[in-house]
């Protein structure tokens, strides 16, 4: 009988490596797996390469791992944003590597690595310095620059509700980066708010199919919403 449902967080990040890369859904706060994020701070993984939609905010979370030293690179699309003092902190020491990818290529990276696509040629960055030591194409008059597909080893999302095989729906403003993450990793860990039984959730809700995920871990934050 198939049941990715794990009892715990620890058990849910259970055998991350030091010198992971690990996918981090969400889009700013929303839609981001706090609570296994601040998992992998209790599991000690270090040296970690980080791709985010932003740096972090605050000191709590993804800043709050950067903090104490167990980043090493991050991969986003918006270091700088209201809040980020850990992450502007650090660069400015040396002590955090940056790649900076625009938001959407960074997603199409993500999609790609899910897909089994090596590389993709895009206009975005053409002629800028995210060109730099990158292939570079005319397509029908306009430059392109090639990008490599993004595979994590791990990656972590949060999803409003999931199954023991391990099918999952996001809610809202949650469905952003999780579900192409979630396709894009070797091991593919879900917090959920709900567990529902197989079959409850409808065919056309599962927003990612149990394929691509590893295991599910209940969380439970502020009201019980149905």
């Amino acid at each position: 009988m198939i049941n990715k449902i794990v009892q715990s967080i620890a058990e849910a990040l259970a055998g991350v490596k030091d010198g992971s890369t690990v996918l981090m859904g969400g889009f700013g706060a929303v839609g981001q797996p706090d609570e296994l994020i601040e998992g992998l701070i209790e599991q000690g993984a270090k040296d970690l390469t980080v791709v985010a939609n932003n740096a972090g905010a605050g000191r709590v979370g993804l800043a709050k791992l950067m903090e104490i030293g167990r980043v090493r690179k991050i991969i986003c699309s918006f270091p700088r944003s209201a809040g980020s003092v850990v992450f502007e902190e650090l660069y400015r020491a040396g002590k955090l590597e940056l790649e900076i990818v625009p938001q959407g290529t960074l997603a199409e990276r993500m999609r790609a690595a899910g897909a089994g696509i090596p590389a993709f040629y895009t206009p975005t960055g053409a002629g800028t310095k995210l060109a730099q030591g990158k292939e570079t194409r005319d397509f029908n008059g306009r430059a392109h620059v090639m990008e490599m597909a993004l595979k994590g080893d791990v990656a972590l999302v949060e999803a409003w509700e999931g199954d023991r095989w391990g099918n999952l729906t996001y809610r809202e403003s949650g469905r952003n980066f999780n579900p192409v993450m979630a396709m894009a990793a070797e091991l593919t860990v879900a917090q959920v708010h709900h567990l529902r039984e197989l079959g409850e959730i409808t065919p056309d809700n599962v927003h990612t199919p149990g394929i691509f995920v590893n295991r599910v871990v209940r969380v439970q934050r502020g009201a019980p919403w149905v």
